[in-house]
């Protein structure tokens, strides 16, 4: 992705979740140099912007937007105390293909904060981990238990929400609009805890065709070393 590509999306994202009524903390709002100086915590939690086009520069097909609002350690989770959770907003455009992919740790509630329909596919895990195509998947939506079959699509509206445990195979994407979706999970490792279907990455590759705007994520190894 170019990254005034990126630049772009940034601005477009803040806009569309600020009418929703939703703001984003004021770390969001530094500058690269000011996130720099700041580094520590929002490089070691993984907190603030993420766009990824799965490395495969078709960001409007196959990519979603992401921003880390709060996140504990890993060593916290697995110990059994501390900040055990994670929290982000993401964005997910209309048709736009989040790939399908399990997580090893992370349990998860997906929420439709607004916009179109969430539309999610779902597949078990078989014993060796990988897609179980035959098995039906339960699921709660909203405490209630549902059952679809394998390859099965949930269509959450607007403020309904799916939890999703570890292994639970999943795809999703928006219909009918772009939609606001809200993650409160277990803390999240995104350089690790994703297992994808397709021989994909999880960060994108920046052209560098002008400054950033904010920095991503992916962006603090690089600037905060």
């Amino acid at each position: 992705m170019k990254r005034s590509h990126v630049n772009s999306i940034l601005r477009d994202a803040d806009a569309f979740i600020r009418s929703f009524g939703y703001v984003l903390p004021p770390f969001a709002y530094f500058t690269p140099e000011q996130m720099a100086r700041a580094g520590g915590q929002y490089r070691e939690r993984g907190l603030g912007w993420d766009i990824t086009d799965y490395g495969q520069a078709r960001f409007d097909e196959l990519g979603l937007f992401l921003f880390t609002t709060r996140n504990g350690r890993l060593g916290d989770l697995r110990a059994g105390r501390g900040m055990l959770y994670a929290e982000k907003i993401m964005i997910s455009r209309r048709d736009q293909l989040s790939p399908m992919h399990r997580h090893f740790l992370k349990a998860e509630d997906i929420i439709n904060r607004g916009g179109g329909k969430l539309v999610i596919e779902l597949f078990a895990g078989a014993e060796d981990g990988t897609i179980d195509r035959a098995a039906d998947v339960t699921v709660p939506v909203d405490g209630q238990l549902r059952t679809v079959q394998a390859g099965g699509r949930l269509a959450l509206e607007p403020g309904e929400s799916v939890t999703l445990m570890p292994g639970v195979w999943h795809a999703f994407w928006g219909e009918g609009d772009d939609v606001l979706i809200g993650e409160v999970s277990t803390v999240n490792d995104d350089a690790a805890d994703n297992d994808f279907e397709m021989n994909i990455g999880r960060f994108a590759s920046i052209e560098e065709d002008e400054a950033p705007q904010h920095l991503l994520v992916s962006d603090y190894a690089t600037w905060m070393d």
